[in-house]
């Protein structure tokens, strides 16, 4: 404990002894050729390697662009590099190409082209030669946009390959005559059945008992229900670095000191200087800025913004009073009052009518500024003698984006739209429908809700633990770390320090955020390090502040389930599959439903208008062997004992109505065939990763 405790004083000589030695294993490194990085590829397909480079650059556009987080954008990489590698090597083994011609096709058929004014001719038509007059251009005046273009047209064309490989593969999938016509009979044919139903329910589960070595026969007669990639479980505890009472009681102390004006000793100027506080400043936009750890908010906000616990009081101030101190989070808040807009934020909801010229117009509105007029009055019209229906009108009439919404434009603030359209909805009242002209076109306009808004300053101050504080908390941690090297048991050591230990199961190999637990890759790659085994520990650092001390309680690798794991899914199979055994041999002798039904005490149940297409049987639910049997039954002809899904079943034909011929079965083979097709992309990269040979590298660099 004291070598710690000298550790901790002496930060500065730890960090530089630290420093110099990850140094030296960098140069170290860079001279014999053994840096820290993994010198292999991100992954392989088939041999083929994948760089690492271009693997970054997607998962830096997944992030930055799409918002994706670590595990998100690691998994959605992986698996679009994965897919372009395999589709590039069937590609390349099928001599599939791209041309000129088929990137205009391409390009023609991309609203981001077709559509773009910069493209079309005189009739409204993407036109080719203008695109390639502007990349020409493009390439003499601007290098780093033609750069661009450059990877965008390679990234076109290996879509156009991509598409024609799809397209070859998909037109050889279609369906026959005969399919369309059993198709058909399948769907058309009608048969009525009665049947009587012993439930697995009536044997108690401790009349059947399954054996492990039964359950692992099962999983390794069903690996692809039973597969598992390499996962961890841990035990561990966490040691919070929060602020302690007494920290508490020095932050309201601090925030008291803020609000008054106060004289302070001015070293540059040798005097004592009057230094306004919260409730006296005249420049609280400049007192915050230097005093709070919340800055200045300029904006006018509605009473959601505010905490629920305090959004009343703040609202209900007056001018130039304040509220205050409360606790908000991880911050002590005051709060003042300095202005109030009563109706200032609006919620309102338009129906657009563009036209030829207007704005913003696409090119597909020909209409003239008059006949854009009369469209619009019209649907005033409408709106006004059903208000109700407005979003209605707005999805079918409107030329607005906001369309897809039902032309709710959600609230804004003055100043926020043009003025024609500011002015009506800031002047009228809510439900007021009417309409205005402004350069984008005419606007039918629904005024939908108001509520006020406010400008309030506010004051705020994070709570965080004191040096003293986390000095506490570190030496807690490390007591508790060198109890467990004597026990090797946390759960014990956990006990007789009185602190709660929490599992983790199914920890992936490319996890990164663990509940509880954000930004904890370290601790991830050490679970699933080759050198780590079940029973080994170790303290990582939490990024909110604070440690977790694990416990590695399982490890376990990558293949089929083990039967304790897996016993959840397959012992409820095995146990009705040996019910079904013992149903069967009780009642083996019975041959009608009559005395099947008398012997068990069940009602024999009729059900009409079964088909092959659909598996559900009414009263019993999904049985497909019931479904099955019927129709291979005579008409009168009583099946054998059924071992189904949820018991054991005897039915009877009553009743079985063919399918009567038709003229064209063509109906029935489009329907075949749209089947198949269906999902087409991903179903044949599902099926090529299936016979691939991948090595994934990702936890290498990740």
């Amino acid at each position: 404990m004291a070598v710690l405790g000298n550790l901790r004083k002496n930060s500065f000589v730890l960090i530089a002894v630290i420093g110099m030695a990850l140094f030296a294993f960098v140069i170290a490194g860079v001279f014999d050729g053994s840096g820290f990085q993994s010198q292999e590829p991100v992954g392989k397909v088939n041999g083929e390697e994948l760089s690492i480079t271009d693997f970054r650059n997607q998962l830096d556009v997944l992030k930055k662009s799409y918002n994706f987080n670590d595990l998100q954008a690691l998994t959605t990489a992986w698996d679009e590099s994965v897919r372009l590698e395999l589709l590039n090597q069937e590609i390349d083994e099928l001599g599939i190409g791209s041309s000129v011609d088929h990137l205009e096709y391409f390009l023609s058929q991309s609203p981001s082209f077709s559509t773009d004014d910069r493209f079309l001719n005189d009739a409204g038509q993407f036109d080719v030669n203008k695109f390639s007059n502007f990349i020409a251009e493009l390439k003499e005046i601007n290098p780093d946009a033609y750069f661009q273009w450059s990877n965008q047209e390679n990234q076109f064309n290996n879509q156009i390959k991509a598409n024609t490989y799809f397209n070859l593969i998909s037109s050889g999938l279609n369906s026959t005559f005969f399919e369309g016509k059993n198709q058909h009979a399948n769907s058309n044919s009608i048969a009525d059945i009665s049947f009587v139903k012993i439930p697995y329910t009536t044997i108690n589960d401790s009349l059947v008992s399954v054996k492990k070595s039964e359950i692992n026969k099962y999983i390794k007669d069903n690996p692809e229900d039973y597969e598992q990639k390499s996962t961890r479980s841990i035990d561990y505890v966490i040691f919070d670095e929060s602020p302690s009472k007494k920290d508490e009681s020095d932050l309201r102390l601090r925030m008291e000191n803020l609000l008054n004006q106060r004289e302070e000793y001015n070293q540059v100027s040798k005097l004592n200087e009057v230094v306004p506080g919260f409730l006296t400043s005249s420049d609280l936009e400049l007192f915050l800025s230097e005093n709070s750890d919340i800055p200045y908010d300029s904006l006018y906000r509605p009473k959601g913004y505010f905490s629920s616990d305090h959004a009343q009081m703040i609202f209900n101030l007056d001018n130039n009073k304040t509220y205050g101190p409360y606790v908000d989070g991880e911050f002590l808040k005051y709060s003042k009052m300095l202005d109030k807009k009563t109706n200032g934020n609006v919620r309102a909801s338009h129906i657009l009518v563009s036209y030829n010229g207007s704005q913003g117009a696409p090119p597909q509105i020909t209409r003239s500024k008059d006949d854009a007029r009369k469209e619009a009055n019209r649907i005033l019209k409408l709106a006004r003698s059903n208000p109700d229906s407005f979003s209605t009108y707005a999805v079918e009439f409107s030329d607005g984006p906001s369309k897809s919404n039902g032309g709710d434009l959600g609230f804004f603030q003055e100043g926020m739209m043009v003025k024609p359209f500011n002015d009506f909805v800031f002047s009228n009242r809510i439900g007021t429908i009417g309409l205005v002209e402004t350069d984008f076109g005419f606007h039918v306009i629904k005024v939908v809700a108001k509520e006020d808004v406010v400008l309030v300053g506010t004051l705020g101050l994070k709570n965080i633990p004191s040096d003293r504080t986390s000095d506490s908390i570190f030496n807690i941690a490390s007591k508790f770390e060198i109890d467990l090297g004597n026990s090797l048991d946390i759960n014990q050591t956990a006990e007789t320090l009185d602190f709660e230990v929490k599992s983790l199961n199914n920890i992936g190999e490319l996890d990164h955020d663990l509940p509880n637990m954000e930004n904890q890759r370290r601790l991830v790659q050490w679970l699933f390090n080759e050198d780590s085994e079940q029973g080994d520990y170790k303290r990582f650092d939490l990024s909110k502040g604070g440690f977790v001390i694990v416990q590695i309680k399982d490890k376990q690798e990558e293949g089929l389930m083990p039967a304790d794991l897996a016993s959840l899914t397959v012992l409820p199979i095995l146990k009705n599959k040996k019910k079904a055994e013992k149903i069967i041999a009780n009642n083996k002798n019975f041959k009608n439903l009559d005395d099947l039904s008398k012997n068990n005490n069940l009602e024999i149940v009729n059900v009409s208008a079964l088909n092959q297409i659909t598996p559900i049987v009414s009263q019993a639910g999904f049985e497909p062997k019931v479904i099955g049997s019927a129709f291979g039954l005579e008409v009168g002809q009583v099946s054998q004992l059924i071992e189904g899904e949820t018991g054991v079943y005897m039915i009877k034909l009553n009743n079985l109505k063919s399918a009567e011929e038709i003229e064209s079965y063509s109906a029935f083979e489009n329907q075949l065939t749209n089947k198949l097709r269906t999902n087409l992309d991903f179903n044949v990269v599902q099926s090529l990763k299936k016979s691939a040979d991948v090595v994934d590298n990702r936890s290498d660099y990740y």
